[in-house]
């Protein structure tokens, strides 16, 4: 018995070239009208929201044209100053992924002055357990993502003494599954979101030997299906964020030739909105500023040109890294 492979069809009319000035002009008039509907119901997550529209201008050569000051001014309004984390907006609860969404663009406007630096690593080192995983916040919820959280927003603030490393890693490493790849907690499916929380983790802490390198590239390479995309897990639809999550992990493992890069290429410019602007997760889908960046750094990673080099470990772009004097580590074959 045979199973119709789940995936989508490419149509001839697709966007075939990179639309740079469309998405800049996109991620720029985003939010604008503060009465958006959609602007409205995304302040739950309006932190990342920058991160991910400033980190797609950085790597287009266009942040000048983001609101700086203000960006800033709402980042230093938003951290809370009994707990030193920071929330995704005014009102709200700080979370250790608002709090590294925050740090990653004042990193990149090399502001982090503007915060209570002290506070941020008061608040992330409280998170961590007696095993070494992470809570996202005070109620509790652990997932490997905020281990990666935790360890990435330490290390750009160049704080990492601040936790136990060994214990966040051996925390990690047992999440890793019979696959090599790994899950949200140990014993969860193995997910191409999560594996690149745990290798990006693996990569800053230099321990990348841990892995079964080979058979987490093989994994992470069957993600790919016939129309070029790839998706998360099996019997998954592509989603275009997965050019990310898949490709970045194939970098820091040294195997990013292992997938079809034409392929993957055709496929996220298929995504793009030749009218407003933007990525979507799949061709003719509504665009929005995530899957714009991630749709951005893929092509980076297959080597575009015309954007910026951005670093597989941090999605940030190199430039910014290379600032900071961080080596992440890329397993060398």
């Amino acid at each position: 018995m045979s199973f119709k492979t789940k995936d989508v069809t490419l149509s001839e009319d697709r966007p075939k070239a990179l639309l740079l000035q469309k998405h800049s002009d996109y991620l720029a008039s985003y939010g604008l009208n503060k009465e958006d509907y959609e602007f409205c119901m995304t302040e739950y997550l309006r932190m990342s929201g920058i991160y991910w529209s400033l980190t797609a201008m950085e790597l287009m050569a266009q942040s000048s044209r983001m609101p700086k000051d203000d960006i800033i001014s709402f980042i230093a309004s938003c951290q809370d100053s009994e707990s030193g984390g920071i929330s995704a907006s005014h009102g709200h609860d700080p979370h250790m992924l608002y709090t590294l969404s925050a740090v990653q663009v004042l990193a990149m406007y090399d502001k982090l002055d503007a915060i209570d630096v002290e506070g941020v690593v008061r608040y992330v080192s409280s998170l961590q357990q007696e095993d070494g995983s992470f809570f996202g916040d005070i109620w509790g919820e652990v997932d490997t993502r905020f281990s990666f959280c935790a360890v990435m927003c330490l290390s750009l603030l160049h704080r990492l003494d601040a936790i136990d490393v060994n214990k966040a890693i051996d925390f990690v490493l047992s999440c890793m599954n019979f696959d090599g790849g790994f899950g949200s907690k140990p014993g969860s499916e193995s997910h191409a979101g999560l594996i690149y929380c745990c290798v990006g983790t693996l990569s800053i802490c230099k321990r990348m030997d841990a892995l079964k390198a080979d058979e987490l590239a093989w994994w992470l390479c069957e993600r790919q299906l016939p129309s070029g995309g790839l998706n998360g897990r099996p019997e998954k639809l592509p989603d275009l964020c997965y050019s990310w999550w898949v490709m970045s992990s194939l970098s820091m493992l040294n195997r990013i030739d292992w997938v079809d890069k034409k392929n993957l290429e055709q496929y996220i410019l298929a995504c793009q909105d030749a009218e407003t602007g933007g990525f979507s997760d799949r061709p003719g889908d509504i665009t929005d500023p995530f899957h714009t960046l991630f749709g951005l750094a893929g092509l980076s990673l297959l080597g575009n040109t015309t954007i910026k080099r951005v670093n597989p470990t941090y999605c940030m772009p190199q430039e910014t890294i290379d600032r900071l004097k961080l080596e992440p580590q890329i397993l060398q074959i």
